[in-house]
């Protein structure tokens, strides 16, 4: 399913009488940020009978497939569970990351295109980038910045998916302690500053790159697989990411926050 990548909106419970679970009505809490927060950012709700408005350029699929030998191996950089990831630099010189979704026929484009526009709209230095996305011939891709120094996974134990990937040089005490805190900025960019919070949902090494300095950067691109009622189950929070790491209360009561996140 195209949800596998960025983020659902969910359903809030309440508890009635009885103590069982009560759905009430999906909530858009997004009026805006208190004053005075600095790298915040307000997600708006999009009218239920409008195209989602995105804040990043469409990219030709003509282009991308010139741009990567044609999704061919020599321009693989990495392999996940929901698609593959392409080394690519276009006619204006952008260097940039291409994740090709996996194929399917049965999620809508208007879904793919609601996420896309809300993660286009997410902006932190320890965040990293959108550059583009294509919706052509029934392909789901995106685009984003490319970690010069690929990801935390990629230093620690080689590429994913490229055979006879090594592993880079140990990480000293000062590389590992910047990027546990360029880590930890972005997460708290998610939970604290953007409305309504964000839950990342699945941090690990292969979502954090690196760039010049291991200056670090929270990413996310697997759109998750999820059941058709799951959104339904979730508490208020938007969730990000694919089914990696949960904490024991988000898989059994399917409630998550941000501190099940830095368990």
């Amino acid at each position: 399913m195209w949800r596998r990548c960025i983020c659902c909106q969910a359903t809030e419970f309440d508890e009635n009488e009885n103590g069982r679970a009560k759905a009430k009505a999906p909530t858009n809490n997004v009026d805006g940020m208190k004053k005075g927060l600095k790298d915040s950012a307000t997600v708006k709700a999009e009218p239920q009978d409008s195209a989602p408005s995105i804040n990043i350029p469409v990219l030709s699929l003509d282009e991308l497939i010139e741009k990567t030998d044609d999704f061919g191996a020599k321009a693989l950089i990495g392999e996940g569970s929901y698609g593959r990831v392409y080394y690519a630099v276009l006619d204006d010189g952008t260097k940039m990351a291409v994740k090709k979704l996996d194929a399917t026929e049965n999620e809508p484009i208007s879904e793919f295109s609601t996420q896309v526009s809300l993660v286009s709209r997410l902006k932190h230095e320890n965040f990293v980038d959108i550059l583009g996305y294509c919706m052509e011939r029934n392909l789901r891709i995106v685009a984003y910045e490319f970690a010069t120094m690929g990801s935390l996974h990629d230093v620690l134990h080689g590429r994913k998916g490229v055979q006879g990937a090594q592993p880079g040089p140990p990480l000293n005490w000062m590389q590992r302690m910047k990027i546990a805190v360029d880590a930890a900025k972005g997460l708290e960019y998610l939970h604290e500053k953007v409305q309504p919070s964000i839950v990342h949902r699945d941090v690990r090494s292969s979502n954090i790159l690196l760039f010049e300095d291991f200056k670090a950067k929270i990413a996310d691109f697997n759109l998750s697989n999820q059941a058709p009622d799951m959104a339904a189950r979730l508490h208020s929070t938007r969730v990000l990411g694919t089914f990696g790491y949960h904490a024991p209360e988000y898989r059994i009561l399917y409630f998550q926050t941000t501190k099940s996140v830095m368990n």
